[in-house]
């Protein structure tokens, strides 16, 4: 029996959200500071890269639910 397209986004997105999210629990790890050092600045860097992807990334998704800028 085929896959159908439902099925296949279910599967493959379920496979890559738990790759990221074992990522991102891997990345906490550099924040152990016996092992690193680092500055706010880095981190700021870290997770503003990663909020512009995550948002990037939904408005994908919502496709033409985003609203228009009006003046």
């Amino acid at each position: 029996m085929e896959e159908t397209r439902h099925e296949r986004f279910k599967r493959v997105a379920s496979k890559r959200t738990n790759e990221i999210l074992e990522k991102i629990r891997i990345l906490g790890n550099c924040s152990n500071k016996s092992s690193y050092e680092y500055t706010e600045e880095e981190v700021n860097k870290i997770f503003s890269e990663i909020d512009k992807q995550l948002k990037f990334t939904k408005a994908k998704f919502l496709g033409g639910k985003r609203e228009r800028f009006k003046l």
